[in-house]
């Protein structure tokens, strides 16, 4: 009689389904297993890799799903922007979502006054910041329009996660008027591109999805606008965070504002009041 071909001996069980038994069987199960925490640990060197605060940008850029990433960031560049401004962050204006927590923050550093504005809706306000928009420190204000300070109220004003969701068209007028309330001149937080993309909830917030401009569209921009790049301020913030290990996870803009009326560009309309003068859209 001749023995029937097969290599794997096998047995019935309860149910009917047959299950083959060797050495090579037991061990395979494991395999998928290895190559999941293999992978999850190479995604976790991933995210957290860099130097700094949590691993640099990449802390910052976990947030990216939510709505403030160039916010947190703003928290983060505070001891940079410290170093980098000296006198001139005395007396700060923030605007951009979250500003309650960025105000927060400032007013913790030593000879430092902090105000914010909030430029879109907040649906769930804390009890500390809903104390300090009572106390005026924190407004709502929408962008688009003058905002509610006197000219070079503020000894330097930042800007996050602000800007990038204005049409040119209400650019033009927001960044002048930013530089309205100004002393020293602006830093801007803004995304990176192809960083984000916009949620339905999150459109329907601000109104538009974010546009995410490059470091050279922004360059062309500020040529045609009243402000030009602050060199020694660009450098010595990028020496501060070198000391640091601080690696932005946004684009950082540093900016001054010219004086007299030889500085005012054509491509934008706004009010000079040192010059009183209003120069049109040419």
């Amino acid at each position: 009689m001749s023995r029937r071909p097969g290599n794997f001996p096998s047995r019935r069980d309860n149910g009917g389904a047959f299950f083959a038994f060797n050495g090579k069987s037991r061990n395979a199960p494991y395999f998928p297993i290895f190559l999941i925490v293999l992978g999850a640990l190479l995604i976790f060197a991933y995210l957290y890799r860099g130097s700094g605060e949590f691993g640099g940008n990449k802390w910052a850029l976990s947030r990216i799903e939510g709505d403030f990433a160039c916010t947190v960031e703003v928290q983060r560049a505070i001891p940079v922007l410290k170093k980098a401004y000296g006198d001139s962050m005395r007396k700060v204006l923030h605007v951009g979502p979250d500003t309650c927590s960025v105000v927060s923050k400032l007013l913790k550093e030593e000879e430092t006054e902090a105000w914010g504005v909030e430029p879109y809706d907040i649906e769930d306000v804390d009890g500390h910041c809903r104390a300090l928009v009572q106390k005026g420190t924190v407004r709502f204000a929408d962008i688009k329009f003058p905002l509610p300070y006197r000219p070079k109220s503020f000894s330097l004003v930042i800007v996050s996660d602000a800007l990038d969701y204005l049409s040119p068209r209400y650019l033009n007028k927001t960044l002048p008027d930013l530089a309205r309330v100004s002393i020293e001149g602006l830093v801007i937080f803004t995304g990176f591109p192809g960083q984000h993309r916009a949620k339905v909830a999150e459109v329907s917030k601000f109104g538009r999805a974010a546009k995410l401009r490059s470091s050279t569209w922004w360059a062309r921009y500020f040529i045609q606008t009243s402000l030009e790049e602050n060199e020694v301020a660009l450098k010595k913030f990028e020496h501060a965070a070198a000391k640091k290990s601080y690696n932005p996870g946004c684009q950082v803009f540093h900016l001054k504002i010219l004086d007299g009326c030889s500085h005012l560009k054509l491509g934008f309309t706004h009010f000079n009041e040192s010059c009183n003068l209003k120069q049109q859209v040419v």
